[in-house]
């Protein structure tokens, strides 16, 4: 019995030594130490023994148990700490790393304010969560409006006795650079906006706007829609399609939308990226600055959609879908 015991335990310790993953160790497990395994048969034996020779193998046993589950757990060890597939040889020459880019939305953006930085435009910035006077009252949007609905905002509660949402727009920040600058004054504002919209092809909660403001004398029309178009033409090429539809804002007087020729979904289709118009003098008024002296314009632009178009991009959902097979091909 004694032999059997030595010839068991070194046959178990072999194929113990061949086990080399997870699976085959627990597969070892189970054959040696399991409730049915080899090790209880061989302790079901002892029944079969003479009264001298139980005791003898009864302590060869327990040893050989207390050998093998300490080998398992030692085995373990060592085969859980190697990695997952093929071993690497670190001798050998690294895989080559692909280069990083810009996201193709801050390519649009950085090209958008280096067409408005030629032309006058300076850089300005704002908070994107805003208090109701600047995402509202100083925009002549007074209270009961129905832009103030909480099924077109993100509301986020009241702070410092103030309540508080993500802006809507990026005219909050024309408002707080009125604020602090004496006209005259020319700026263009870039940033995140967000809007409770329903997802689809070319609408998204939250998107980037560009906004324009210039404030002077004698500020007409005229310089507006010129600025649009020589944007249009600088931006997208010289037979750049862009139209301008009356339409009204609480913020602008008058006004209009701005439109662009673009490809959705295969087929040639006129796509509104905007909003635009003379500074209403209200929202002059708000700020401090006198509409009998001043006067001027504002505009603000999707990004998204200028990207779409510029990049032939059919739905705007694919841009925040961190695909790498669709953002490596700009």
């Amino acid at each position: 019995m004694i032999a059997e015991l030595d010839s068991l335990q070194a046959e178990a310790l072999r194929a113990l030594h061949a086990s080399d993953t997870p699976a085959a160790l627990e597969s070892w497990r189970v054959q040696w130490l399991g409730a049915s395994g080899r090790l209880k048969d061989a302790m079901a034996s002892l029944k079969a023994l003479s009264g001298p020779e139980k005791p003898a193998a009864g302590k060869r046993l327990n040893e050989l148990k207390a050998v093998l589950e300490a080998a398992f757990t030692e085995r373990k060890s060592v085969v859980g700490a190697r990695p997952a597939g093929p071993m690497v040889d670190v001798t050998e020459p690294g895989a080559p790393c692909g280069g990083g880019r810009q996201h193709v939305l801050t390519r649009t953006i950085d090209g958008i304010v280096d067409v408005f930085g030629r032309m006058g435009f300076s850089v300005v910035e704002g908070p994107e969560v805003e208090d109701e006077w600047h995402n509202f009252n100083a925009l002549n949007i007074p209270d009961g409006h129905p832009a103030r609905e909480p099924t077109d905002n993100f509301y986020m509660g009241a702070q410092g006795g103030a309540l508080r949402l993500l802006r809507t727009q990026t005219s909050t920040v024309q408002i707080r650079a009125m604020e602090t600058t004496a006209p005259p004054l020319k700026v263009c504002a870039v940033g995140r906006v967000y809007r409770p919209d329903t997802h689809d092809a070319t609408h998204y909660s939250m998107f980037h706007q560009v906004e324009g403001l210039y404030v002077d004398r004698h500020v007409s029309m005229a310089d507006l829609k010129t600025t649009l178009i020589q944007f249009a033409r600088a931006y997208f090429g010289a037979d750049a399609e862009v139209r301008m539809r009356p339409s009204f804002f609480p913020f602008t007087e008058p006004s209009a939308e701005v439109d662009i020729m673009m490809h959705v979904r295969g087929q040639r289709q006129w796509v509104e990226i905007g909003g635009c118009g003379m500074v209403d003098p209200a929202v002059f008024a708000a700020v401090g600055i006198d509409p009998e002296h001043w006067s001027g314009f504002a505009f603000g632009l999707g990004v998204e959609r200028i990207c779409m178009r510029r990049y032939g991009i059919s739905d705007i959902r694919w841009l925040f879908e961190n695909d790498a097979r669709f953002l490596r091909q700009f």
